[in-house]
């Protein structure tokens, strides 16, 4: 029987039960049938390509792997010794191998295992199982991501929305500075919140004044959703692109901005927030001039429904059908993913 089961006529739906997202199991569960089986984002190609050949980085998910560069490519391997388990890089480094600092194990810059100390006599050694486990990789408009165990393949995350940012000059986006944000609210519920405009005209006064509410629109695709803002005068002020399960894309006349929700705990997320310009000039204007400002308005909300959810008289609510689609879909994949 499945876990959880949301209908797919939003007019009849309720959402997901508060034990969702309060309950440890559901989060570790999450982790292991959502998570390992989705893409997550480790950066944009160029930054990868200026690194040195040998430069080795820690990764970012919750699975600890680690980014090397072997003739040319970069690798996405996994961060643990197959010795004991120590984590093996715990920051940037350059370096011709990789070598465990708790016993010496050594494995070439390909995950492939190489030398081992004292071990002379061990049977049926090596074996594949000593080597390091390497992640699949797969690029995306100059984005790289990764995946433990891909329930497809990344086309099939992020193909359907290309048409609606035909617009857009990835090329042209250039690094600034990223930072990270903690909100004390399940990963599920800042995704949400996200997902759908209607809360647009109560939370976030500033953005409603640039955002025509009446016009915001949103389209749904297999893994992911597009959400349209224009201005009185129908002119696109920012498009927002959901990749299930974590990954936020908002395009911006000045640039792109990208939100990724790393769980933490059931009460507790990490936002890991990027941003890349490509016209400094628009900057500070628009629906993406106050971007702090908007998170924190954001922030408070799903800080706030974390609190409510833990109610014993708050279980299930239902979805307006004009303007949560957005969240309807997703908690449908999770409900899929959750099985």
């Amino acid at each position: 029987m499945a876990e959880f089961e949301i209908d797919p006529d939003i007019r009849k739906a309720w959402t997901l039960p508060s034990r969702f997202y309060t309950d440890e199991a559901y989060f570790n569960l999450a982790k292991e049938r959502i998570f390992a089986k989705s893409w997550q984002l480790l950066g944009r190609n160029e930054e990868f390509q200026t690194l040195d050949p040998r430069t080795l980085l820690p990764g970012y998910l919750d699975e600890p792997i680690l980014i090397s560069k072997h003739e040319g490519d970069f690798r996405c391997l996994s961060n643990v010794c197959t010795h004991r388990g120590k984590i093996l890089v715990e920051e940037a480094i350059s370096a011709n191998l990789i070598r465990c600092g708790y016993h010496g194990r050594r494995f070439s810059l390909d995950g492939k295992f190489l030398s081992m100390p004292e071990f002379d006599g061990v049977e049926c050694f090596p074996s594949e199982a000593d080597n390091l486990t390497q992640y699949p990789v797969a690029e995306w408009r100059g984005f790289m991501f990764t995946s433990c165990e891909p329930a497809a393949d990344l086309k099939d995350f992020t193909g359907d929305p290309d048409a609606n940012l035909a617009a857009i000059d990835f090329d042209s986006l250039k690094l600034s500075s990223p930072t990270d944000y903690e909100v004390n609210a399940h990963w599920a519920l800042y995704c949400e919140n996200y997902l759908e405009g209607f809360h647009i005209p109560y939370v976030h006064k500033g953005l409603n004044e640039i955002v025509d509410y009446g016009t915001y629109k949103t389209e749904l695709f297999r893994y992911s959703s597009l959400q349209i803002g224009s201005d009185d005068n129908g002119e696109i002020v920012g498009r927002y692109l959901f990749i299930f399960p974590n990954t936020m894309l908002n395009f911006y006349p000045w640039g792109l901005s990208i939100n990724v929700v790393e769980p933490i705990a059931p009460d507790r997320s990490r936002i890991r927030y990027i941003t890349y310009v490509s016209d400094e000039s628009k900057t500070g204007a628009g629906a993406g001039g106050d971007l702090h400002r908007v998170e924190l308005e954001d922030e408070r909300v799903v800080e706030s429904v974390q609190k409510g959810i833990r109610s014993r008289f708050y279980d299930r609510g239902r979805y307006s059908p004009t303007r949560e689609q957005g969240t309807h879909h997703f908690h449908r994949l999770i409900a899929e993913f959750i099985g």
